[in-house]
């Protein structure tokens, strides 16, 4: 790698947003409301960035994050407090066990290609058949919470007294999904789901499997979103079918279509700033006019979809562009005036 070319506007750009995300809890001491907050901020930037992946590149609108979330959660959770297996590796079986959900629901889909519309209307209704059975299930869920049991080993139950550990658990995965996501994004898999999500029909004429490049980008989304469920379980201390929320993964694909379809950082970045704000808005008026802050959150929303349709994402990378000719021109600018003296 050329290190000249590492060090420009937009790797320096990415290296200053991790320090900053690695230091800010340590310089500010934050307290426990504001570590949660920031933790659940980066948990919606991976699940957006993860949804990128199916959403943004295969063009294909999914709405069952939140299904494949719960099942890692409770797969976590049900392996923990019945045969004491740690989360470190229950995490990993719930990806693998929300992957083969998704391969089961996904293969006769994209088998019959299954219009977008329809798609999103069967991934939305698999969160709803997800919460029911769970609800009805009592040997592992139920109306009622169960537990995670704390342990003696806090590592080992993945159960801290505080919120600062999660944090940089999310923030080590966030990092890992970016890269999965521009790994992706550069390799043929991508650039057949790019195709994909504008021609399906002309790009299957040149020879691409369109039903084995969406189910690729279907196991690689789920599997993060499941991996993720089992932290989330382990962040709130139980497993609860409230865990399969539409609304979750109806946020989630707003992030990721206002982030920017398809952009690396874009979904990442649109959770971050629209989470916060939320957050924010929910902390300082929901007492006072509860259901504001999702008004204003929803102005926010229409306002960015009329304006900046394509989403966040290329205004940002408009922005980089003129940060690296600036830069380039600087450079430049200082070779000459050393070379003249």
């Amino acid at each position: 790698m050329n290190v000249k070319n590492f060090f420009n506007p937009r790797n320096i750009l990415i290296l200053v947003g991790v320090g900053i995300a690695l230091v800010i809890p340590l310089i500010f001491k934050a307290g426990q409301y504001t570590m949660l907050l920031m933790t659940t901020v980066l948990l919606y930037a991976i699940l957006a960035s993860a949804w990128n992946i199916i959403g943004g590149m295969a063009g294909q609108l999914d709405l069952a994050a939140a299904a494949y979330l719960g099942l890692g959660a409770f797969t976590t959770g049900t392996l923990l407090i019945r045969w004491n297996i740690t989360p470190w590796v229950g995490m990993i079986i719930g990806g693998l066990v929300a992957t083969l959900l998704a391969m089961l629901i996904g293969f006769p889909l994209f088998g019959f290609k299954v219009k977008e519309l329809w798609y999103a209307l069967s991934s939305s209704a698999l969160v709803v058949v997800m919460q029911s059975l769970f609800m009805m299930w009592n040997e592992v869920g139920g109306p009622t919470e169960k537990y995670l049991p704390v342990g003696t080993s806090p590592w080992y139950s993945l159960r801290f007294n505080d919120y600062m550990p999660y944090y940089y658990i999310m923030l080590i995965i966030l990092v890992v999904v970016l890269l999965v996501n521009r790994w992706i994004r550069y390799s043929k898999l991508g650039y057949s789901l790019l195709a994909l999500g504008e021609d399906e029909d002309a790009v299957e004429v040149l020879g691409v499997n369109s039903q084995s490049s969406k189910l690729k980008a279907l196991a690689i989304y789920s599997f993060i979103c499941g991996v993720v469920g089992g932290i989330f379980a382990s962040i709130y201390g139980y497993v609860h079918p409230a865990f399969f929320d539409t609304s979750m993964s109806m946020e989630i694909a707003i992030l990721g279509i206002v982030g920017g379809m398809g952009f690396i950082y874009g979904p990442a970045l649109a959770a971050i700033v629209m989470v916060s704000f939320r957050e924010v808005l929910r902390a300082s008026l929901g007492s006072q006019l509860a259901g504001l802050y999702l008004a204003v959150y929803a102005i926010i929303l229409i306002v960015v979809a009329l304006y900046q349709p394509r989403g966040i994402a290329p205004l940002v990378e408009r922005g980089i562009k003129k940060a690296q000719t600036y830069f380039v021109e600087l450079t430049r600018g200082r070779r000459a005036d050393i070379k003249s003296s």
